[in-house]
């Protein structure tokens, strides 16, 4: 036991000592990125600037920082980029200003990144069209927002606030045009809350920072039935310190259950607050809990076994 409580202790002593000597090499590559931005250098060229070859800068960008070179260099273009639109610079303009080869690898850059269209973050939405509709669910009444790109909108709410809930779609994406079809959005709310496994996977249209897609990724991972404390989802991000914000960015989580927000408790055990209410919560976790272990049971195994 005592050994093994020693090789765990030289394992985490080794990746201190590596992330902390990697410091210098990162900060070099993140000053050289953030001057260079506007030219969009390539991998060899932050390696040869800083000192090292491609894949020791790779791997230890990777390790410290928690994201690639090409991806921190992503953020900060398409961080630049949604400053120009925000102050209503053509899309042209902004893609040679953001150094980009043109307006369509602008366009490429912010659907992966961002998972919405250089208009759309200029112009809030105009062009944009989105389905919407209410549906009965087993934990209580949902409005969905669909766009031809994928699910954008979830949010529960009360049979008696069917206005205001569709003011709060509006007022994030304020010049889209709204379309209410209750039918069309029934079998994509049914697929949300039916728990059935082996469907095809729905896809969700984010709209958020960075970080805001990193902690709802790794939220997306925990498997129902499990809980995490901030914590330890600040811990799966690489960003330990940052519970607050990862608070935050639950807080601004736009598709209830898919993106499970209702995993996340305190690190004391305490259920804590759910935007949507406490008892909801309690009802979810139970849910997922005995679907869980029904799983297990007609696997033959228990669930202790898997833990």
């Amino acid at each position: 036991m005592n050994e093994d409580s020693n090789a765990k202790a030289a394992i985490a002593t080794a990746e201190l000592d590596e992330r902390c000597g990697a410091y210098e090499t990162v900060a070099r590559a993140i000053r050289f990125v953030r001057q260079h931005r506007p030219y969009q250098p390539g991998l060899q060229e932050i390696a040869e600037h800083v000192g090292v070859s491609p894949f020791h800068l790779q791997r230890t960008f990777s390790v410290w920082a928690g994201i690639s070179p090409k991806r921190f260099l992503q953020y900060l273009t398409s961080a630049h980029a949604r400053s120009l639109l925000r102050a209503q610079n053509d899309v042209l303009a902004t893609a040679y200003a953001a150094g980009l080869s043109g307006p369509g690898r602008l366009h490429d850059l912010l659907v992966a990144c961002d998972a919405v269209t250089p208009g759309e973050v200029r112009s809030l939405g105009e062009g944009l069209r989105i389905t919407f509709g209410f549906a009965a669910t087993p934990f209580g009444r949902v409005i969905a927002g669909n766009t031809p790109r994928g699910l954008c909108h979830l949010q529960f709410t009360a049979s008696d606030q069917d206005t205001d809930a569709i003011a709060q779609l509006q007022s994030e994406w304020p010049h889209a045009s709204l379309q209410r079809d209750d039918e069309a959005l029934s079998e994509t709310i049914g697929r949300v809350f039916s728990g059935v496994e082996g469907q095809q996977p729905l896809h969700l249209l984010l709209r958020g920072t960075n970080f805001q897609i990193k902690v709802w990724g790794a939220l997306i991972n925990i498997s129902p039935g499990n809980v995490v404390s901030y914590r330890t989802l600040a811990t799966i991000i690489d960003h330990p310190r940052a519970q607050r914000a990862v608070g935050s960015a639950l807080a601004r989580n736009r598709l209830a259950v898919l993106i499970p927000c209702h995993r996340v408790i305190r690190e004391n055990g305490d259920i804590g607050n759910y935007r949507w209410g406490s008892e909801r919560k309690h009802a979810l976790l139970a849910v997922e809990a005995e679907r869980s272990r029904n799983r297990w049971r007609s696997s033959g195994a228990s669930p202790a076994a898997a833990e």
